[in-house]
């Protein structure tokens, strides 16, 4: 494998574009998931094809394929609040059908809402887990295990927002109010603000403890909140062998272990600096080790649960189908849908 990043300019320098748009398109077949483009450059990095000094060409390589057509616009995985949400978009399927034939749609769903109800889950459980990670090539990591796990997860960008942060502290209290043991796992990267995150975490749901909501119910308190930062860890980066960045420069674009930062006498960044050095492992090198991420996270999730959590939920969602069956063979309503249907596709 090879990549020539383009260079000069003229037609040369779009042949090279076009060619550089084209290998990341075989490679992203492999991969079989979408990352963001800081994603990328750690993969191509990975592959010994760029170093970091790189980092930001790629990323511009990437944006100005997306905005020529040379790569999808949805190439990229964005982060979540950038995302049309409850909103119909029509497809070229959905403006070539008639209301009829919507409608018959809709009755052959209902054949198959079992598979959709949200069950209660949690219900005899031990505890109630939501998980948040540092950026948004987590949450396509992890989304396929937390779904079937049935865990709401967020990128903590979305932390930001007041009303997203008191959405998921709601559900952590009608948990607590349940007798559940509340669990936030995260997972983010090695950096000294990454490895002390469970007190901002705390903090950031304790400053909203004294809100209300319009139907009255009142804010969560997080004093018996379990938070689990269970990534990035120097073990796994190690195991792993995932890149290092060789800085300690924040978002903000200040350094951390320079002398004239604010926090460099502080205790915590001096230990970081003592025991890791000048250097950092963000948490996008993650889709360098999909797999090992991957069970990382099950590992984290089931440490709650159990291994055998999966059995007890399939087992509920049978629960759901055999009620949905015995009803339908009881009242005879499978026969009165199929009636319905065979009266539309007698009409097309």
């Amino acid at each position: 494998m090879s990549i020539v990043l383009p260079k000069g300019r003229g037609k040369k320098r779009d042949q090279m574009l076009m060619d550089f748009g084209n290998e990341l398109n075989r490679i992203s077949n492999r991969i079989g998931f979408r990352v963001s483009s800081r994603g990328w450059c750690y993969i191509l990095e990975t592959y010994n094809l760029i170093d970091k000094s790189k980092f930001n060409r790629v990323e511009n390589l990437i944006n100005e394929l997306r905005k020529r057509g040379g790569l999808p616009i949805d190439f990229v995985a964005e982060e979540e609040a950038r995302d049309f949400k409850e909103i119909h978009i029509p497809t070229i399927d959905d403006l070539g059908q008639t209301p009829v034939q919507y409608m018959k749609g809709f009755l052959e769903a209902t054949t198959q809402c079992q598979e959709w109800y949200h069950a209660k889950w949690w219900s005899g459980e031990e505890y109630y887990i939501q998980m948040i990670v540092e950026k948004i090539d987590l949450l396509t990591l992890f989304r396929p295990v937390c779904k079937e796990y049935h865990i709401p997860i967020a990128t903590s960008k979305g932390w930001s927002s007041m009303l997203q942060r008191a959405e998921y502290a709601r559900r952590f209290k009608e948990a607590e109010d349940k007798g559940l043991k509340c669990v936030l796992l995260y997972c983010g990267d090695h950096d000294p603000d990454g490895l002390r995150i469970s007190d901002f975490l705390r903090k950031n749901l304790r400053d909203l403890a004294g809100i209300h909501w319009r139907d009255r119910t009142k804010g969560y308190n997080p004093r018996n909140l379990i938070i689990d930062r269970f990534g990035l860890n120097l073990d796994f980066i190690e195991e792993n062998d995932l890149s290092w960045t060789p800085n300690l420069i924040t978002g903000s674009g200040k350094n951390l272990a320079s002398p004239s930062h604010p926090n460099y006498n502080m205790t915590y960044l001096q230990d970081y600096l003592a025991d890791i050095g000048e250097r950092k492992c963000e948490a996008n090198t993650l889709v360098t080790s999909p797999e090992s991420a991957r069970q990382l996270c099950t590992e984290s999730i089931e440490s709650y649960v159990g291994e055998e959590a999966l059995e007890r939920f399939e087992a509920l969602r049978q629960e759901i189908r055999d009620e949905l069956d015995e009803f339908r063979e009881r009242t005879g309503l499978d026969d009165t849908i199929q009636e319905a249907i065979d009266l539309i596709e007698s009409e097309e």
